[in-house]
């Protein structure tokens, strides 16, 4: 079964939205990945039209923007 994928960049928007992601969606049904420490995962985040973090990627290709932390130009960086 796919999961979602919240991506993130571990700045404070970013860690604050995980919680709330965390809290609302079960655990076992999210992955998470830190950009700034998985940077190898930019590309595949890109591919999905992720445009900023933090950002929650649906097991339907839908990308959900929340709030706005980084854009991943800034994490690239």
């Amino acid at each position: 079964m796919a999961k979602a994928i919240f991506y993130h960049a571990g700045c404070p928007v970013c860690t604050s939205a995980e919680q709330d992601i965390l809290t609302l969606i079960n655990p076992a049904d999210v992955e998470v990945v830190h950009l700034g420490e998985q940077k190898t995962a930019i590309e595949k985040a890109e591919k999905a039209g992720v445009k900023s973090v933090p950002a929650l990627v649906l097991e339907n290709g839908n990308v959900l923007h929340i709030n706005f932390g980084a854009s991943l130009e800034d994490v690239k960086g």
